[in-house]
């Protein structure tokens, strides 16, 4: 039986496990009862299972029969948004305030459906599969503390792959896309204060008006895109601010700012159905 054929056997039980996962939905490094079902469902097809990796991240090992020594690595985030669920779906977020919105549960209930279809396959593995489910990749840094304490080592992880659900490539329904090297991009957030000179609105020219600086601020920001960056490479930046307006038409003297970018190398995806 190959794998299409196996996972469509157990086609309900990956969606059961992610609509379990998406009711309940926890924020960045704090994900104890998402990490239990997956040391539940680890544990029952038999890998070696290790727990509070890093805090509440799992790694789950799948020795081959084979005489490789190499270590694949398949990797998934296990952590929610802090949005509103509002979809009416029966099995929608049961925690005010949180949602998977961004494929995360998707991912949990991939990464154990192809633990599940591995282990099966297991006398014919010429290495080690590796399974690593990571807490806070919406913040807290989950990647980099699982690292520090060990993820990729005992045995040591020669390649690693980490999939993403969504609409934001060509890909169609049914089909994969792989590439190799970084895909999705790297962000980094920055918070500033203008400050200007505070006055009424009806003598502007005895203030110094920091809204309009971070307007010229915001309009300079796209440029870093179009002009600083390579065209080979993906770049975005993104800003917002408080309009530091009143009710009573004052202009301010500080205006909150803040900002993020995120940047990432191009290269080639190849689609395969």
């Amino acid at each position: 039986m190959d794998v299409i054929q196996q996972a469509k056997l157990m086609e309900q039980d990956i969606v059961g496990w992610r609509r379990e996962v998406h009711k309940y939905p926890e924020l960045q490094m704090d994900t104890p009862r998402t990490a239990d079902l997956v040391v539940r469902v680890l544990s029952d097809l038999g890998l070696e299972v290790r727990a509070n990796v890093g805090g509440t991240g799992v790694v789950g090992l799948l020795r081959g029969s084979g005489s490789s020594p190499k270590t694949f690595a398949i990797r998934a985030d296990m952590d929610a948004l802090p949005i509103t669920e509002e979809t009416g779906l029966p099995f929608a977020s049961q925690i005010p305030g949180r949602m998977h919105a961004c494929g995360h549960d998707a991912h949990v209930a991939m990464a154990l459906g192809a633990a599940a279809i591995l282990s099966r396959m297991q006398p014919r593995l010429p290495g080690n599969v590796k399974f690593i489910f990571q807490p806070g990749e919406e913040g807290g840094g989950g990647a980099k503390i699982m690292i520090e304490d060990g993820a990729l080592e005992n045995p040591k992880v020669d390649a690693i792959i980490g999939g993403h659900v969504g609409s934001l490539w060509p890909v169609n329904t049914g089909m994969v896309g792989i590439k190799s090297g970084a895909l999705m991009a790297a962000s980094d957030s920055f918070v500033l204060t203008i400050r200007g000179k505070g006055g009424h609105g009806a003598a502007p020219n005895q203030s110094v008006d920091p809204v309009v600086i971070a307007s010229h601020i915001t309009v300079a920001l796209q440029t870093i895109v179009s002009r600083e960056v390579l065209s080979s490479d993906s770049c975005s930046s993104h800003s917002g601010y408080d309009s530091g307006r009143d009710r009573e038409q004052h202009n301010p003297r500080l205006m909150p700012f803040e900002g993020d970018s995120e940047v990432s190398r191009q290269g080639h995806v190849c689609i395969h159905p």
